[in-house]
Formats: structure tokens, sequence, C-alpha cells
């Protein structure tokens, strides 16, 4: 799993270093700067919590996969007669 940052979409709101100081910081205006690219498996949470929180979508995760859609059983056939 790897992260990427966009300083130029960036808020500077500064969840993402809330979330996971381990793999982010803010440069002196306050924008994101990523710290690790690669995600180690114990900050995995945190940087999923990062990319969740971070208000302006600067963030991203590459590599993760996404949720399962919910079943709604619209592909099983109803019961025959």
């Amino acid at each position: 799993m790897r992260l990427a940052a966009d300083a130029d979409v960036c808020a500077g709101a500064g969840q993402c270093v809330r979330a996971a100081p381990e793999l982010f910081d803010q440069d002196d205006d306050g924008l994101v700067v990523l710290l690790a690219a690669d995600v180690p498996e114990d900050s995995r949470a945190r940087a999923l919590d990062a990319v969740d929180l971070c208000p302006s979508g600067a963030i991203a995760l590459r590599g993760h996969p996404a949720p399962p859609a919910p079943d709604t059983g619209a592909d099983r056939l109803p019961p025959g007669p």
C-alpha cells in the first residue's frame, strides 16, 4: 500500500497529521508533506483514517482494494413455482 499526497489540493486542515503523524507532516504554509509513501503494516489503519478525514481529498492510497459492494440480492432469481 502506497500513499500519495497533493499539496496543490491540500487545504491545510492537518487531519492527516493528527491521524498518522508517522506518515504526514505540514510545511511552513500548513500544507501536507508526505513522510513515507510506503505504508508499514502497523500504520495501515491510521493511513486509511487520514484519507477518510482529509477534507480536500489531497491524500490517497494506491494498492488498496475497494471494499466489496453490499449484497443486495439483485442477482438472485426469485423462488420457482
